[in-house]
């Protein structure tokens, strides 16, 4: 029996479905995870997602529609992280292809219909920005979410739509989340984040890391993103709620405006129109500017020091918590170097690893 979860978001929301589909279904068969190969400056230096020509080693699923299996390969300078989750995972990823806008992204999901049969139909996105209208000033990256959604709604099959750990990718407030959730479907437990637990250890998703560390139990407030968003980790942040699709689709004016698009850079021109931005124009501006940055290499004395040092302040905002890829960007690292970074300090500080985040202590006296 195959389940179809659709990723809404790309990377992290493919680690979430492949938790979310051990809570809901057990051990009952291998699911088909549709997802982005969008892995952001942090993995990935080219803007914007990666497509079919941008790997080696992709597998034909279906005539529209390529796995990408663990012998995959981006073809530098492009990176992903998918072959490693395939490698990690039980489960088949599939490449969601944007490049032909919404038109093309609903055809592949028609085709894996066809192809797969599926028991059931999950479109998840971690957070809940995929309920976003598009002109919120905390919404930060409503592009691929907007796509997903269009081609779901679009599909000749019936379609479930999840929000796993409202708030957690700190777009949309949780206040605001609230009276837009549907049913309480489960509460994330820590043995639901069992099967992808060695993922957690070196996927940089922030928002899916938190919605593990919430089922595991951790509280307070985690700052992340380079500008440093904190985000409440509460009771409520491992919850997975069902949304009415056709009212989420009522609400995404992005959405709604896409449906009939056939490339991405009309989607990107809707998004310039309706968010006032597109997120890739962003990435292209920061790429730009990281090729002009000097390369630093990492200095584990001098990294401590700066640490304790953004310990002290994030601590006097409140802060509990942070994430890797903060600490990193705070300390003005290249992305390359967030593992190595990550691995210093887990091995200087156990103590402070609570994983898959990292505990903010208060200045010693």
């Amino acid at each position: 029996m195959t389940r179809l979860i659709v990723a809404a978001g790309g990377g992290g929301d493919a680690v979430a479905a492949a938790m979310i589909h051990a809570a809901f279904y057990g051990d009952e068969g291998q699911a088909v995870i549709l997802t982005y190969a969008w892995d952001r400056l942090l993995i990935d230096p080219v803007p914007g997602p990666r497509g079919p020509d941008n790997f080696t080693g992709l597998q034909p699923l279906t005539p529209a529609v390529w796995a990408v299996p663990a012998e995959a390969r981006p073809i530098a300078p492009a990176g992903s992280t998918l072959p490693r989750l395939a490698a990690d995972l039980r489960h088949t990823f599939a490449l969601v292809d944007p490049r032909h806008g919404v038109e093309g992204v609903a055809r592949q999901l028609e085709d894996l219909v066809d192809h797969l049969s599926p028991a059931s139909i999950d479109l998840l996105d971690v957070g809940g920005d995929i309920l976003a209208r598009g002109d919120e000033p905390t919404l930060k990256s409503p592009l691929a979410d907007a796509v997903t959604l269009a081609a779901c709604c679009q599909v000749n099959a019936p379609v479930r739509l999840l929000v796993a750990g409202p708030g957690l990718d700190g777009e949309l407030p949780l206040d605001e989340l609230r009276g837009m959730l549907g049913p309480l479907l489960h509460t994330l437990a820590a043995k639901d984040t069992e099967p992808i637990s060695s993922v957690l250890e070196w996927h940089p998703s922030e928002a899916t890391g938190m919605l593990a560390a919430t089922a595991r139990g951790v509280r307070g407030t985690c700052e992340m993103r380079d500008a440093g968003l904190p985000v409440p980790l509460t009771d409520e942040g491992p919850a997975i709620h069902e949304v009415d699709l056709d009212e989420a689709l009522t609400r995404n004016q992005l959405a709604r405006a896409i449906l009939t698009t056939a490339t991405l850079d009309e989607v990107e021109a809707y998004s310039r129109e309706i968010c006032g931005y597109s997120e890739i124009d962003y990435e292209r501006n920061k790429a730009a500017w990281l090729k002009d940055q000097p390369f630093v290499q990492l200095d584990p004395e001098a990294a401590l020091s700066q640490l304790d040092q953004f310990e002290a302040e994030a601590h006097s905002r409140g802060v509990t918590h942070t994430t890797f890829r903060r600490i990193t960007e705070a300390l003005n690292l290249n992305g390359s170097l967030r593992e190595d970074l990550r691995q210093l300090l887990i091995n200087s500080r156990p103590k402070q690893y609570d994983a898959p985040l990292w505990r903010i202590t208060a200045p010693t006296e």
